[in-house]
């Protein structure tokens, strides 16, 4: 796994994660809504991803490869 770093403020989680392809991701839990930092800093948010999909992703043993398979392409987005 590689989840650098964990932090939890109310109802958003934000995690460091040790990738080549994403740097960090935060999740709020009312709207469902994931935001994604890639590695070239670009900045992503993703809506409507259940609860489960971002336990998933943060247990996952690669978020990059998870990312790729379960969340890109498959909720809506936009770039921050």
């Amino acid at each position: 796994m590689s989840i650098l770093s964990e932090q939890i403020d109310g109802k958003i989680i934000t995690v460091s994660i040790q990738s080549s392809n994403i740097k960090s991701a935060s999740y709020e839990t009312d709207s469902k809504t994931l935001t994604i930092t890639f590695s070239n800093l670009n900045v992503y948010k993703y809506y409507d991803v259940p609860w489960e999909i971002f336990a998933r992703f943060r247990i996952s043993e690669s978020q990059g490869k998870y990312f790729s398979k379960e969340i890109n392409g498959k909720y809506k987005y936009s770039k921050v």
